[in-house]
């Protein structure tokens, strides 16, 4: 089958986008044909107006969601808004034409709000050509604050008939349950529930030649401890616990023989790792600074050592963000919201003991596939500043669980590889692959 994931942009290192690459790699495993449709160059069929940054499209959300300030009324909106569709609509049939796509995959172009005229382009040529469809959510409007509040009454009406729209063509998947929920109490649509997957068939990351020199160029010593925060730098991802829970385990009695046989002794610290990437928010780096040396935590921010692939710039060796799992002995992901989790399943391939805090969707999809895992519980609360606490008791059964992933070689394999274990069997491409054979018998 000739197959279309289509998406605003393609190619990057954004959640929704290394997804795609995942169904693609699973579809063409199985002999499909498949192509992207999106706003990067790069896409086999690519269409300008679907770019993310699109100017004319950073206009419409501006005055959709914001103010209405570059249009004279709400009308006019609506004409500009109408006019794009058409246009978009017009390329997307042509170009679906002239590939023969049998499939079409729409991802986020239904559910998210982001690019209005798209999501009206896209079922008006679905309809036309009568286009089997899966309709992938990762993210709805309803989920997002911009979004929730429109300044203009057509935009409300938009959002309603288009996010997504109500088609017999099409199979809707979302990336959860609590969407799952969500989608058929406010739309009374089904959908089929299609989990963020991993490849657990790849070879293990290991030490190698290339990344050997790692914890030297970060200035850790051999038999110093690192906790690996792998994530994006951003306030849900209530790093502040993370620093909080490296405070205590530094306080803990680490001294003696670790897991794997290295020595800890009183020349040796507790490091907090941080290679992701911050997303313009210097706000909450001070406040991470500053509350890591009030809790006197090392931390070491290293995303300029990393990026998605191994590579060199400008005489530098850059590391892949996969080496870092490598040189961690503790992994934390203290998230409060989550689609799903994709560093969690990272941590589970790279046989790293993890504390977590249990957001909801661990809650709701995660939850009773049983792992090994230090918990931090589900609850937590607000400081004063707006940044997240949890009550102190609940360090306590994590800080006990991590001295033994720490102290006991033998308790650590034994968690690590039914952990392994149990996410490849629910969370691996084979398990993609058996949801979609599924779907598309649907269709």
């Amino acid at each position: 089958m000739k197959i279309a994931l289509a998406h605003f942009r393609t190619g990057q290192t954004d959640g929704v986008s290394l997804e795609m690459d995942k169904w693609r790699h699973v579809l063409e495993e199985n002999g499909h044909e498949v192509v992207y449709i999106s706003g990067t160059p790069e896409a086999e069929i690519y269409l300008e107006e679907l770019f993310y940054k699109n100017e004319k499209n950073l206009k419409f959300v501006d005055n959709a969601y914001r103010k209405l300030e570059d249009y004279q009324n709400e009308k006019e909106l609506e004409a500009a808004v109408k006019k794009e569709a058409a246009l978009i609509a017009e390329k997307l049939e042509s170009k679906i034409k002239e590939a023969g796509i049998e499939l079409l995959i729409p991802n986020n172009i239904f559910s998210l709000g982001w690019n209005l005229p798209a999501a009206v382009a896209f079922k008006k040529v679905i309809e036309r050509l009568s286009l089997k469809t899966i309709a992938h959510h990762h993210d709805f409007y309803w989920e997002r604050e911009l979004y929730s509040n429109p300044v203009c009454s057509f935009v409300d009406e938009l959002l309603e008939e288009y996010f997504p729209p109500r088609l017999e063509e099409i199979e809707h998947v979302v990336i959860n349950k609590i969407a799952q929920r969500e989608l058929k109490k406010r739309k009374g649509l089904n959908s089929t529930v299609v989990p963020n997957v991993f490849d657990f068939k790849q070879p293990l990351w290991q030490e190698d030649q290339y990344n050997q020199d790692l914890r030297k160029k970060l200035g850790i010593k051999e038999d110093d401890l690192v906790v690996l925060h792998a994530t994006r730098i951003a306030e849900r991802k209530a790093i502040e616990l993370a620093i909080e829970f490296t405070a205590k385990l530094q306080n803990e009695n680490l001294a003696g023989s670790l897991y794997d046989g290295r020595n800890f002794d009183e020349e040796n610290r507790v490091v907090f790792l941080l290679p992701g990437l911050t997303e313009d928010n210097d706000r909450y780096v001070e406040f991470l600074d500053q509350h890591a040396k009030k809790n006197q935590v090392k931390l070491i921010w290293a995303a300029d050592l990393f990026a998605h692939q191994r590579q060199e710039q400008d005489g530098e060796k850059i590391y892949s963000l996969w080496d870092s799992y490598v040189i961690s002995d503790l992994i934390t992901y203290t998230s409060i919201k989550e689609g799903w989790g994709n560093q969690l399943l990272e941590a589970l391939f790279a046989k790293k003991p993890v504390v977590v805090l249990e957001y909801p969707v661990f809650q709701s999809d995660i939850k009773e596939h049983n792992l090994e895992l230090a918990s931090l519980g589900g609850k937590y609360s607000r400081r004063k500043d707006g940044y997240i606490k949890i009550e102190a008791e609940k360090y306590e059964p994590a800080l006990k669980e991590a001295l033994k992933y720490l102290k006991d070689g033998d308790y650590r394999k034994k968690a690590v590889e039914k952990n392994f274990e149990t996410a490849a069997e629910n969370f691996s491409y084979q398990r993609l692959e058996e949801l979609l054979k599924g779907l598309l018998k649907q269709l």
